[in-house]
């Protein structure tokens, strides 16, 4: 019996240097926690691939990661293409890095035109420390953005939080764009198929008299 195939959606991660991306990725991918004195230094793309079950239906989601090549070059198109979905993260205890969101917001746009677009605070366990930025000022860019962003999320790569709940929220919201887009796709293919059923041949050939009224 044939397997199957479980569709594949790629989710890149977008955003400034050190805001935690990776830490996002790791939390994705084994579930842990690595300290900034532990980590490894290391530069090149990385992808992982997670299966998700959204109402009795599997999803794949494949989740890219830059690796820290953005400090020593920009992303290229090909880190985009190709991408179902990306994920614009800030740091909410680094304002900068949360006003720089608008132009990685133009590189999906861009580069990645028909990806969801969600938002994430990370580094929410600021431990008695007020964020640098407010919910009203992520709801305000949210508006500013005339509906490109999907959804807006707060995690915590340290403690976890937040972090298992976002992923699977964006399953779901990737599992209903993509049944919304067959049944549009099935729609067009509908409206476009050829009756044969009629009077006539019903081949679907031009009969003769058709043939005499072509202008050509």
């Amino acid at each position: 019996m044939a397997t199957m195939r479980i569709p594949k959606q790629k989710v890149i991660l977008c955003g400034d240097y050190g805001v935690g991306k990776s830490s996002l990725f790791r939390r994705f991918a084994t579930n842990t926690f690595v300290t900034d004195t532990d980590r490894k230094s290391t530069l090149g793309l990385d992808h992982i691939d997670r299966e998700y079950s959204v109402n009795e239906k599997q999803i794949k989601l494949q989740l890219w990661d830059t690796g820290g090549m953005e400090r020593v070059a920009s992303v290229t198109s090909s880190y985009y293409k190709f991408a179902e979905g990306a994920i614009l993260v800030f740091a909410l205890d680094n304002a900068a890095s949360f006003h720089s969101l608008s132009q990685h917001l133009l590189d999906i746009v861009t580069y990645a035109e028909n990806a969801k677009i969600f938002i994430c605070g990370n580094k929410s366990d600021l431990e008695g420390r007020e964020p640098e930025v407010s919910d009203e000022e992520v709801e305000a860019f949210c508006e500013q953005c005339h509906s490109l962003i999907s959804a807006t999320y707060k995690t915590s790569c340290r403690s976890g939080a937040g972090v298992e709940e976002m992923f699977r929220d964006i399953s779901r919201q990737l599992v209903q764009a993509n049944r919304s887009k067959m049944e549009l796709q099935a729609l067009e293919h509908k409206s476009f198929q050829v009756d044969t059923a009629g009077g006539g041949g019903g081949s679907g050939a031009i009969n003769e008299e058709d043939a005499s009224s072509c202008g050509c």
